[in-house]
């Protein structure tokens, strides 16, 4: 069958994401390979599902072969109660299949994994852009509504499995400037200070790009990775980056590279292990384009004065530097290496002059499995704070006093949550969930109460 532009290649996915989702309702066996269990989501509904002979037979036969899948489905329902935009209720789902392929089990060679994932998003409304009007994430599914290729990658390991290459579709938010704990709270996400200075938001959710990636283990305690992208995942233009590559099928590899590195310590991670658990990620990027200045133009001038050029003055290259750490400050006796209190923090700074956010942190506190009759409930709160460049508020001054107009300076937006996440059954959660946002968009007397709810399937 021949596939005539993307529409029908998108069609094409949802037709076989349907079919395989179809498959996994029915099936109960849990994905297998010759090397032990593969988790590409736990944990699952298909251990509260009927059991079905022919369909776990399938998938038990799939996996022996060393091809897996699995299906993640998100879905919440947020309200605006006051400041922002507007108020007002939105509904956003995310679908999101996910195919691995052990090419060695499956063709014989040694060490190399394909994986690809497919997003279907669909939404009444976007609570972030629509309705709060700030730059913090409210919650991390919200996207323009579309069905999207995002990652497709080959891998292969090397020196018997302790270093590895991944190259193809990339995202950098899957391993990069993440931190485990913070993965309950809807405000999640790929942190605002990369979100708004790099060009599209930079490779992480919703918007994957050509890229490489070199991971190597020298213990089992330590990791180093390194990785290069094209560095403008939707490419260059006006309006909504989502909507410029709105399939994930733009595949760029001439814009100007974003590279990242990371090293990342651990410690205590095992259930066998009695001490505190502790990871510690530090790291840096750098991007090879060219960024505007926030408040000079070419000609010296401050952007705000008429007699400027109107022109930005440019700056070749961005970077960044930001640390992360989960740590465990209580863990119940004989409990999983996540289990009892622990706390998290990112922080991270960029130039003042080319970017509209130059200083980052956020952080938090998670309970886990401290309610002996709900053992896999989760509850914690957590802030994130962005603040706005000098040069930014420095604008936002020059354009009072060439004006005459009053206004407001640009600061910082701060924003709260408190969250519960309660399984219901295996693979089932829901997640009551509360938010303030102060000064959003970086704009006092606008102070946004955003509450919802989060339903997450697993299978």
């Amino acid at each position: 069958m021949r596939l005539r532009g993307p529409n029908e290649a998108i069609r094409a996915w949802s037709v076989a994401c349907t079919i395989f989702l179809f498959g996994a309702t029915l099936a109960q066996a849990q994905i297998v390979s010759s090397t032990g269990t593969v988790d590409l989501t736990s944990p699952s509904i298909a251990t509260s599902l009927p059991q079905n002979d022919n369909a776990s037979r399938i998938r038990k036969w799939m996996s022996d072969l060393g091809i897996n899948y699995t299906f993640i489905y998100t879905n919440d329902v947020l309200s605006n109660l006051s400041g922002g935009n507007k108020r007002g209720t939105i509904d956003q789902g995310l679908l999101e299949g996910r195919l691995a392929i052990d090419l060695e089990q499956l063709a014989g060679w040694h060490g190399l994994t394909m994986y690809s994932n497919v997003f279907q998003i669909h939404n009444t409304g976007r609570m972030l852009r629509d309705y709060v009007g700030g730059i913090n994430t409210i919650a991390a599914i919200e996207a323009m509504p579309t069905t999207r290729l995002s990652e497709l990658w080959l891998e292969q390991k090397f020196l018997d499995g302790a270093a590895s290459f991944r190259f193809g579709q990339l995202t950098a938010d899957t391993e990069f400037f993440s931190s485990d704990l913070s993965s309950m709270f809807l405000q999640s996400d790929w942190p605002t200070i990369a979100a708004v200075d790099l060009p599209s938001g930079g490779p992480a959710y919703p918007l994957s790009t050509p890229g490489v990636r070199l991971k190597f283990d020298p213990t089992k305690d330590v990791s180093l990775l390194f990785a290069v992208f094209n560095g403008n995942p939707a490419g260059p233009g006006p309006g909504d980056e989502q909507a410029r590559d709105r399939y994930g099928l733009n595949f760029r590899l001439s814009d100007p590279a974003f590279a990242i590195a990371e090293s990342q310590f651990r410690k205590n991670q095992g259930k066998e292990d009695s001490g505190l658990a502790t990871t510690l990620r530090v790291g840096g990027w750098v991007h090879l384009g060219e960024f505007n200045d926030q408040r000079y133009a070419n000609n010296g001038l401050p952007l705000a004065n008429p007699a400027s050029s109107g022109i930005p003055a440019t700056h070749f290259g961005n970077f960044g530097i930001y640390g992360v750490i989960d740590q465990q400050i209580y863990r119940l006796p004989h409990g999983e290496s996540d289990s009892g209190i622990s706390i998290y923090s990112r922080a991270s700074l960029s130039p003042s002059d080319r970017n509209l956010v130059d200083t980052y942190i956020d952080g938090g506190i998670v309970f886990a499995g401290l309610i002996p009759t709900r053992a896999k409930d989760r509850f914690g709160a957590g802030f994130i704070y962005a603040r706005f460049s000098d040069s930014v508020s420095g604008f936002d001054q020059d354009q009072i006093a060439y004006t005459g107009v009053p206004g407001s300076l640009r600061d910082r937006e701060i924003s709260v949550e408190l969250t519960y996440v309660a399984q219901v059954i295996s693979g089932w959660s829901v997640q009551p969930d509360v938010q303030y946002i102060s000064h959003p968009n970086g704009q006092a007397g606008r102070d946004a109460k955003v509450v919802g709810i989060r339903s997450t399937l697993n299978y």
